[in-house]
């Protein structure tokens, strides 16, 4: 691949080795949504903090149909070793696999930015059941993440994509509308004119109801 695949990309094929065997992706989450995300090393503060507290809401993300995997270019041995730790020290045992990278799922997915570093930035994909990339994130390696927000973009994509709405700011509290979503724009003059009346529409091209 001759750049970094973008939103809306069918995810890269490719084989990888993880601490739960090799993996097959997208393969191994066919009909799932999966959350990839890459730390920059193991044995570091910040990046135990996060596979805390990924772990910690884990279930919450099954429930969501939704599956996790981690990422950084260490070996196998290096990712069981500090899983280890973490159980044994915090008393959360890591059920989700985390890829042994050598260097090559990071170029393709464009994991490591030369300015901050020879080691992986916080890059999160979300990938739906069809294997497509519908968010990117990145974080430098001093910001930890927040996985109440992975949370929240994951119950919002699912929604948007059974009901065919949008999401405003902050939902589901919006300043404005609360855990309303947004109605699409109209499509034609009449359904505009129509939505002038319409409960709910500020106007003809702001319009929000619950769900």
């Amino acid at each position: 691949m001759d750049s970094m695949p973008l939103i809306g990309d069918k995810f890269p094929e490719m084989k990888v080795q993880t601490t739960h065997g090799v993996m097959e992706l997208p393969k191994a989450f066919a009909g799932k949504w999966f959350i990839l995300f890459s730390h920059p090393a193991d044995f570091t503060p910040v990046c135990t903090t996060e596979f805390y507290a990924f772990q910690k809401r884990y279930p919450e993300f099954r429930k969501l149909n939704t599956e996790l995997i981690g990422l950084s270019v260490d070996q196998v041995f290096s990712h069981i070793k500090w899983a280890q730790w973490i159980e044994e020290n915090l008393h959360e045992k890591i059920e989700f696999p985390i890829i042994a990278d050598d260097g090559n799922v990071s170029k393709t997915l464009g994991l490591i930015h030369p300015g901050k570093g020879t080691n992986t930035v916080r890059a999160v994909f979300f990938v739906d059941p069809k294997g497509i990339i519908r968010a990117i994130l990145y974080y430098p390696q001093e910001l930890g993440r927040n996985f109440d927000e992975f949370l929240r973009m994951i119950k919002a994509f699912q929604i948007s994509d059974q009901h065919g709405v949008a999401m405003p700011a902050n939902w589901p509290e919006n300043e404005l509308f609360g855990s309303d979503v947004i109605v699409p724009p109209a499509d034609s003059e009449a359904v505009a004119e129509e939505r002038k009346s319409q409960e709910g529409c500020l106007d003809w091209w702001l319009c929000h109801k619950k769900i």
